[in-house]
């Protein structure tokens, strides 16, 4: 199991809960920073489990474009609802932001422009 799979085993459930948005803010004294960072890390989280996903499921692709061999996979159907089951990349980020699992820095040009 990957790491990014332990980790949203971790009692994170699929609803979406109402944030404050000072706290969100205590992080980086800015809400948009805060934002930005959260954004940028679901998107990093989004295309890991992607390219996890199409991975496991490489295993099932068939290479041949007949119809006639076109069949259910339970396997295939099984990772797929897994998958779909998964946290909101955007609620897994907000919570490892939330708990001081992101390392983010501002890039000091930005500051003086």
């Amino acid at each position: 199991m990957s790491r990014l799979r332990r980790q949203i085993g971790n009692g994170l459930s699929n609803v979406v809960d109402t944030k404050d948005t000072n706290k969100i803010k205590l992080k980086t004294g800015n809400i948009y920073e805060s934002i930005a960072v959260i954004s940028k890390r679901a998107n990093q989280i989004n295309i890991s489990l992607k390219e996890e996903l199409h991975n496991k499921l490489e295993e099932f692709a068939s290479h041949t474009d007949s119809l006639e061999e076109i069949h259910e996979n339970k396997e295939q159907i099984e990772i797929s609802k897994a998958y779909e089951k998964m946290p909101n990349p955007a609620l897994l980020a907000t919570q490892e932001f939330m708990e001081d699992k992101v390392y983010f820095r501002r890039n000091e040009e930005d500051l003086f422009s």
